[in-house]
């Protein structure tokens, strides 16, 4: 193997290994735990970074959320800046794009988690 490559993987491998450690399950919620928040935390933030077109689809969206899709969200980080100091729930149809906001957010300070299992969860329970 040359040494380039050596070099990239050693790097890749590293990023994964201290992505991971940041992270050990402690930033993401199940969505019993979203329902409970809702309920008990007045302050709670839900961000939904899917897409107009899917807020408006057959899983609909939950009230008084806040909408940025994932696409848009490096560009639009601005608009969360009056809730870095609170509580950000993140979801999306599955809980692949909430993770990557998740990540986004999380490397700017923000106390956020994923909704593990989505929108499409939230309409199943």
């Amino acid at each position: 193997m040359n040494k380039k490559i050596k070099y990239l993987l050693a790097g890749v491998i590293a990023m994964f290994s201290s992505y991971c450690a940041q992270d050990n399950g402690q930033n993401e919620i199940n969505i019993t735990q979203l329902k409970e928040s809702i309920k008990n935390d007045s302050s709670l933030v839900i961000l939904d970074v899917r897409t107009q077109q899917e807020l408006e689809g057959p899983l609909g969206k939950i009230d008084g959320i806040i909408n940025i899709p994932l696409q848009e969200l490096k560009n639009r980080i601005n608009e969360l800046e009056k809730y870095k100091n609170k509580n950000i729930a993140v979801i999306c149809r599955s809980g692949k794009r909430s993770a990557k906001a998740k990540s986004i957010l999380l490397e700017k300070g923000y106390k956020v988690k994923n909704v593990v299992g989505g929108m499409m969860q939230f309409r199943a329970e």
